[in-house]
């Protein structure tokens, strides 16, 4: 009976020592859970902190690049205005001095010598005229303001140019008003 209570005593002490091992274990493995949870935690704060960063970062983004376009098309003819006013001043001389002169060719050479500097600043913005006369109607090119029998022309042909048509780089910007050849 001793031996039996060894035994059972054995036995209990046995399983205590598992119980302890187990309590032990999981208290360790909690432990070690609850520290993963808390680095894990942190990762999180860390991540939410940077997307609050880049968020914020592209909105200043967003709304720098609303301004710089709203500036591009504000301003965007201030280039062509620039290169405009030298020739808006010629013209402001040549009137100053068109009534006190009797040489009505030196004012025509001023003028001309206006228009050629305005066509070709035209030019250097990518305005081209448009030569109409000649050649076959196209309504892509021409607005037919009216239609004219004509002899040795073939029929849609724009025989006489009221107003130039111009092109701005590879767009019309004002179709030539004409006068076309009626069918015979």
């Amino acid at each position: 009976m001793v031996q039996k209570d060894k035994n059972k005593e054995a036995k209990q002490n046995e399983n205590d020592n598992k119980n302890e091992n187990e309590i032990t274990n999981s208290l360790s493995l909690e432990e070690s859970n609850h520290e993963k949870i808390q680095v894990l935690e942190n990762e999180v704060e860390e991540l939410n902190d940077k997307i609050l960063r880049k968020s914020a970062e592209f909105e200043n983004y967003k709304r720098r690049t609303e301004n710089d376009q709203l500036n591009l098309l504000t301003y965007a003819a201030e280039l062509f205005i620039s290169k405009l006013l030298p020739i808006i001043d010629d013209f402001e001389r040549s009137m100053k001095h068109i009534d006190n002169t009797n040489d009505i060719d030196s004012v025509k050479a001023g003028m001309g010598l206006i228009y050629d500097k305005f066509v070709k600043l035209l030019d250097e913005q990518g305005v081209k005229k448009m030569e109409s006369k000649g050649k076959p109607f196209d309504v892509n090119y021409h607005e037919a303001v009216m239609q004219q029998k004509a002899d040795n022309v073939p029929p849609h042909t724009v025989i006489d140019e009221l107003e130039c048509g111009y092109m701005y780089k590879d767009k019309v910007i004002r179709h030539a008003k004409v006068i076309v050849s009626e069918d015979n």
